[in-house]
């Protein structure tokens, strides 16, 4: 067993608030289907659409957008770190 991948599932979600000291965010590859389950507030879209969201650590999401470009700009722009999740 990987005690590594048992120690990452330990973190919290109040852990991953403060990673990185709030500022940290990654970016998230996401179908328009499920846009209303992470952005409640954005209006219906088509289906079959790729969108890009940006989230904090904890997983708050923050913005989303038709370009990864974007919402890595958007990160900068709010002086925030992005980082790759695997």
């Amino acid at each position: 067993m990987n005690t590594m991948t048992n120690d990452i599932h330990a973190i919290s979600t109040e852990a991953l608030a403060v990673l990185g000291g709030g500022k940290l965010a990654y970016v998230k590859t996401i179908r328009s289907e499920d846009v209303q389950k992470f952005f409640p507030q954005a209006p219906e879209l088509p289906s079959g659409s790729l969108l890009y969201a940006l989230h904090a650590a904890d997983g708050t999401p923050i913005m989303l957008t038709d370009s990864r470009e974007a919402a890595v700009a958007n990160a900068w722009s709010n002086e925030l770190e992005t980082v790759s999740l695997h």
